[in-house]
């Protein structure tokens, strides 16, 4: 049986290896310039589908959320991240199910020309065009299956989130019983049972408000 921490660790490589997948070429466009000539550009899957790299940081904090919350918020984070690995599938699926769109390409690589910011992406002129676009199925491929793995994991995560610690269930218990004790001091306070409890529970039935004790505060052993 998987534990709630196999299951966290799955969906971090999961997210792992989608934000790979996403670094890799997704899409080959041919693009015609009158001035700069035709030539071939790359574009990796983070920049045809913006996306990818959003859910898979969102995965990854399902990730180290799966780790450190309670079985509760393991569970929510669980269908969160399952949303997620669905939801990143999408961009894998339709590269593969068809052949991407020229003109979507074009506008990727104008924003790239526009991104001052942007590292290792080659962009184009504002009157060049995009002749052709060929997709690279390895990224894809490889996105899908990380979305697989993240979405196996985050099942996993939502319908056996474990167990809490012990040290957690022992106070749980302990606020339980001391909730009880308080019931049981207003309704019976002079029950020697409930008294010696109290007791034992380090709760002093003598520092009750008055009226919630007997007339006579006889103790347990005066009976």
């Amino acid at each position: 049986m998987f534990s709630h921490r196999v299951s966290a660790l799955l969906l971090g490589l999961g997210a792992a290896g989608l934000w790979g997948a996403s670094r890799m070429d997704w899409v080959v466009a041919d693009t015609a310039d009158d001035l700069a000539g035709d030539r071939a550009i790359a574009i990796s899957g983070g920049q045809w589908s913006m996306e990818t790299t959003a859910l898979a940081l969102v995965m990854l904090a399902g990730c180290v959320a799966g780790l450190a919350l309670r079985r509760l918020g393991r569970r929510v984070v669980g269908v969160i991240s399952a949303l997620a690995a669905i939801g990143a599938s999408w961009s894998g699926l339709t590269m593969l199910a068809g052949t991407p769109d020229p003109e979507h390409a074009r506008n990727v690589l104008r924003a790239a020309a526009t991104n001052e910011t942007a590292v290792n992406a080659e962009g184009i002129s504002e009157w060049a065009h995009v002749v052709a676009a060929e997709p690279n199925v390895v990224g894809p491929v490889l996105s899908l299956l990380a979305c697989a793995v993240a979405l196996f994991a985050s099942v996993l995560l939502a319908m056996r989130p474990g167990v809490d610690p012990a040290a957690v269930n022992k106070y749980e218990r302990k606020a339980a019983r001391e909730e009880k004790l308080e019931r049981e001091l207003a309704e019976s306070p002079d029950s020697g049972r409930v008294l010696w409890d109290a007791l034992d529970a380090d709760i002093d039935p003598s520092e009750r408000p008055s009226g919630e004790t007997s007339s006579d505060n006889r103790r347990p052993d005066d009976r």
